[in-house]
C-alpha cells in the first residue's frame, strides 16, 4: 500500500527525473556558503587553491564544528527542495510520502531511534572497554555542547533527506513505474550505497566497504516495505548518525567532530567487520521489528506487484492537494 498509494498523486515518470534534479539543485544552493567561505580563505592566502580537490585538506580549513555545519547544510537544502517538489509537482502530502497510515506514527520513529541508539552506543562502549588503546579521550565540554546542538538539529535533517529521497520518493516513483516492489528495493539500495563511494572511509578501507553501505540501504528498504512507511527507517538512520557523531570520530571519517572519543587505530576492514552488521545485526533487527509490529506476508510485501488501488477511498488527489 505504501507504494501503491502513489497512484493517487501525479506520478508520471518525467516528474521524478525533474524532482531529483530539483533536490540536487537544493544541495548545490545550500553549498554556496561553504564555497564562499573557502573562496574567502583563498583570497586571504589561508587556502591553497591547488589542494581544493583534497577532501582531507578541506576539512582542515575550518574548525570542526564549523565544518560540520558546512557539511550538513546542503542536506537541509535538498530536503526543503524535495518536499516543495512533492507538494507542487506531484500534489502529494508529506504524510503520503512518509507512510501508508493516516498520520505519521511518531512512536515508531522514536522507538527505532532509541532502540538502535542504545545498541549502537553500547557496541562502541564495548569496543572501547576491550581495546582502550585504540581510542583517545577527546571530550571538551564547551566544544561538545556546541557539537551536540549542531548535531541534534542538523543530523536528523541529513538522514531524513536521504530517507525521503531513497526510501520515499524514489521507492514510490520507481515502484509505480516498474509495477513491482523488488526493483525499487534493489535499485534504491544500490544507488544509496554507491553514492557513498566519495566518503573518505572508502579511501581508507577500500571498495569492500560498499557492501556495508549497500547492505544498509537494503536493510532500510526492507524496513520501509515491511512496515508500509518510512517511520522506522527515519528513526534508525537518525540514531545511527547522531550517536556516532557524538560518541566517536576519526581523522578518516566523513564526520570529524568534537566527540567523546577519537578512534586512533589504524583503519582496517576485515570480513567480520562487514559480516557482523550486514549479515548478523541487521537480520536480528528485522526479526525484532517484525515481532514488535507483527509483520507477515514477507514475500508479497518485498516481491509482490504494485497494483493501482480501485477503492474510491484512495482517490484523494484533490482532497489533499493543498496540504503539505
Amino acid at each position: 500500500m505504501y507504494i501503491a498509494q502513489t497512484y493517487n498523486v501525479l506520478h508520471d515518470w518525467w516528474r521524478y527525473i525533474i524532482g531529483v534534479g530539483i533536490a540536487i539543485m537544493g544541495i548545490f544552493v545550500f553549498s554556496v556558503p561553504h564555497l564562499v567561505a573557502i573562496f574567502a580563505k583563498q583570497m586571504t592566502g589561508d587556502a591553497d587553491i591547488s589542494r581544493l580537490d583534497d577532501v582531507d585538506y578541506l576539512m582542515t580549513l575550518f574548525e570542526s564544528n564549523t565544518n560540520l555545519i558546512y557539511i550538513l547544510l546542503p542536506f537541509f537544502g535538498g530536503l526543503l527542495f524535495l518536499l516543495l517538489t512533492v507538494k507542487y509537482l506531484h500534489k502529494q502530502t508529506i504524510i503520503q510520502l512518509t507512510t501508508s497510515r493516516k498520520k505519521i506514527d511518531w512512536k515508531r520513529i522514536w522507538f527505532a531511534f532509541f532502540f538502535w541508539g542504545i545498541i549502537s552506543s553500547g557496541l562502541i562502549l564495548i569496543d572501547y572497554s576491550t581495546s582502550p588503546e585504540d581510542y583517545l579521550y577527546n571530550f571538551e565540554l564547551n566544544r561538545f555542547l556546541i557539537l551536540a546542538i549542531i548535531a541534534i538539529v542538523l543530523v536528523p535533517i541529513q538522514t531524513s533527506f536521504e530517507e525521503y529521497l531513497f526510501r520515499g520518493y524514489l521507492m514510490q516513483g520507481i515502484g509505480v513505474i516498474a509495477k513491482n516492489k523488488w526493483v525499487p528495493l534493489i535499485t534504491t539500495s544500490l544507488i544509496f550505497g554507491l553514492l557513498h563511494i566519495a566518503n573518505p572511509e572508502v579511501d581508507k578501507l577500500g571498495n569492500t566497504i560498499m557492501i556495508y553501505y549497500i547492505g544498509t540501504g537494503l536493510f532500510l528498504g526492507i524496513l520501509t516495505l515491511m512496515d508500509e512507511g518510512l517511520e522506522l527507517a527515519l528513526g534508525f538512520h537518525a540514531a545511527n548518525n547522531l550517536f556516532t557523531a557524538l560518541l566517536v570520530t576519526a581523522n578518516w571519517t566523513a564526520f570529524q567532530t568534537h566527540s567523546v572519543l577519537k578512534d586512533i587505530a589504524e583503519p582496517e576492514l576485515g570480513f567480520i567487520d562487514l559480516a557482523l552488521p550486514v549479515f548478523i545485526i541487521f537480520p536480528i533487527l528485522l526479526f525484532v521489528f517484525s515481532k514488535v509490529y507483527k509483520w507477515d506476508n514477507w514475500n508479497e510485501k518485498l516481491f509482490g506487484r504494485v497494483v493501482e488501488p480501485q477503492n474510491e477511498h484512495y482517490n484523494v488527489i484533490e482532497e489533499h492537494s493543498t496540504e503539505i
